[in-house]
């Protein structure tokens, strides 16, 4: 297997062309000690967020799946839409050797429904929670609670679900380091509500054209320029482009 390239770390000026390995890779990936949403995304060179199929999975490629693992191994939370959920065949995270304690799998949904992979054995599997608003009502809220538990369903918003309360409560639980994996339309309500600090994007080398959805949806960001973001790494594998992007905040500057 083609060996991870480094092009870009401004970090460390020296390190372009230097092939990390596993454990530096790894490194590279650790998220900041303090409390860090991060969104892992990947696009086709043409924009498209999944395939013919519908699904992401179905445009990624080896390089891109090595850093999805690594990604999930350094969050305490693993953050979908349920729509998504249920369209990518989430499933609660798997306890191995190398993570006995796997992130928790955090659904959103504004109707309260629990999607399938939530609701496995958890015997071998790390935990779930839901995460939807008082307008699911209380017969959804009670059949979610009846499935998960009642610990387990955090209503946080009224009409919809209020992504900064809910990373809140996450975070009252210990979970601190949460890895948004989509949905577009979560990624999108994400960076409207201004609660992402870092973007993990790969760009896949293929073309599919159609129009397939891109991997932010949802009215437009602010404008005229959207949200700000700067480079923090890029890698290069086989053809893969592996990027984190860093979110500028209003009044930092420029780097």
């Amino acid at each position: 297997m083609p060996l991870v390239r480094v092009l870009l770390d401004p970090r460390r000026p020296a390190s372009p062309g230097s092939r990390p390995s596993t454990e530096q890779l790894a490194g590279l990936y650790a998220p900041p000690r303090r409390r860090w949403v991060r969104s892992n995304m990947v696009t086709t060179l043409d924009g498209s967020a999944t395939g013919a199929d519908g699904r992401s999975g179905s445009v990624g490629t080896p390089a891109d799946r090595r850093v999805f693992d690594i990604l999930r191994g350094h969050a305490d939370a693993v953050l979908v839409g349920a729509g998504t959920a249920r369209a990518e065949g989430y499933r609660r995270l798997r306890v191995t050797r190398r993570t006995p304690h796997p992130a928790t799998l955090v659904a959103v949904t504004r109707s309260g429904g629990v999607p399938d992979g939530l609701r496995s054995p958890t015997e071998g599997r790390g935990p779930a929670l839901l995460v939807t608003c008082a307008a699911a009502g209380p017969r959804a809220l009670a059949r979610a609670r009846a499935t998960l538990g009642e610990e387990s369903v955090l209503v946080c918003g009224d009409d919809l679900v209020e992504l900064p309360a809910a990373l809140d409560a996450l975070a009252e639980r210990g979970l601190r380091h949460v890895l948004l994996e989509g949905g577009p339309s979560l990624l999108g309500a994400a960076l409207a509500a201004g609660v992402v600090d870092e973007m993990a994007v790969t760009v896949a080398p293929t073309v599919v054209g159609g129009g397939f959805p891109r991997i932010v949806a949802g009215p437009a960001l602010a404008t005229p320029v959207g949200v700000a973001v700067r480079p923090h790494l890029l890698l290069e594998q086989a053809g893969t482009l592996l990027g984190l992007w860093r979110v500028r905040r209003r009044g930092q500057p420029a780097t």
